[in-house]
C-alpha cells in the first residue's frame, strides 16, 4: 500500500485581512476609540483602543530613537502585563521582529536565545515568581552597570544593545520602559505612520 499526499485546508470565509497589524490597531481605535481595549487589573490599567493605539506609537517612536530599524530583532521576557502588549504593538509599528522568550527560561537558556536571533533591544521586567531575570541578564552581560544606557557593548551578548525594564527600582546601565515609551513629538508620530505605510502587503 503507497501514501497517498494529502493536501487539508481549513475555512476559506471571512478571508484574511491584507493588512499589517498596525493597520489593525490603527482601524480598530478608528471604529473602537472610546472603547476598551485592555484591561490590566494587578496593574491598575484601563486602556481604551484610542489610548492603546498612542501608546503604542510613543514606544514605537522611543525604540526608533533608539536606533531600532525595520528587520531588526526586540526581545520581551516577561509574564503578561501591560507593557509585553505595547512592546508588540510597538514593533509591529516599526517594523521589527518581536521574540517572545519563555518566562520560564534559566540562564542558558535565556543566553542561547538572544544571540541564536540576534535580539538589538530586550523589554524585560525585573522578576516572575522564582525566576530573577534582571540577576540573569547582569549575569550575562556584567558591563551593562558601567555601560551608557542604550549603548551596551557585552561579549556573551554581542548583538543586545539596550536593555528596557519594565517596573522596579532603576538599575544601572538599564532603561525604564516609561522613559522609552515618553509621549511622541508630532513628527515622530509622523514618521512612524511613514514606516508603518511602508509595511503594507
Amino acid at each position: 500500500m503507497t501514501a497517498e499526499p494529502s493536501w487539508v485546508t481549513g475555512p476559506t470565509e471571512p478571508p484574511l485581512l491584507e493588512i499589517t497589524i498596525g493597520r489593525a490597531l490603527d482601524e480598530a481605535a478608528a471604529k473602537w476609540g472610546a472603547e476598551l481595549a485592555l484591561i490590566s487589573p494587578q496593574q491598575g490599567v484601563r486602556w481604551t483602543w484610542a489610548d492603546l493605539a498612542r501608546k503604542a506609537d510613543d514606544l514605537a517612536a522611543g525604540l526608533k530613537r533608539l536606533g531600532l530599524e525595520k528587520g531588526e530583532r526586540i526581545g520581551v521576557w516577561s509574564p503578561n502585563c501591560a507593557e509585553w502588549t505595547l512592546t508588540q504593538f510597538a514593533a509591529a509599528r516599526l517594523g521589527l521582529v518581536l521574540v517572545t522568550i519563555n518566562p520560564a527560561y534559566r540562564l542558558s537558556e535565556v543566553e542561547y536565545t538572544l544571540n541564536k536571533v540576534g535580539v538589538k533591544a530586550l523589554v524585560c521586567a525585573e522578576r516572575f515568581k522564582t525566576s530573577d531575570y534582571a540577576g540573569m541578564v547582569e549575569t550575562l552581560a556584567p558591563e551593562l552597570a558601567a555601560s551608557t544606557p542604550g549603548a551596551l557593548d557585552a561579549a556573551r551578548l554581542p548583538s543586545l544593545k539596550a536593555v528596557i525594564q519594565i517596573g522596579g527600582a532603576p538599575r544601572p546601565g538599564w532603561l525604564g520602559f516609561e522613559a522609552v515609551a515618553a509621549p511622541a513629538t508630532d513628527a515622530e508620530r509622523a514618521e512612524i505612520g511613514r514606516i508603518g505605510a511602508t509595511l503594507d502587503p
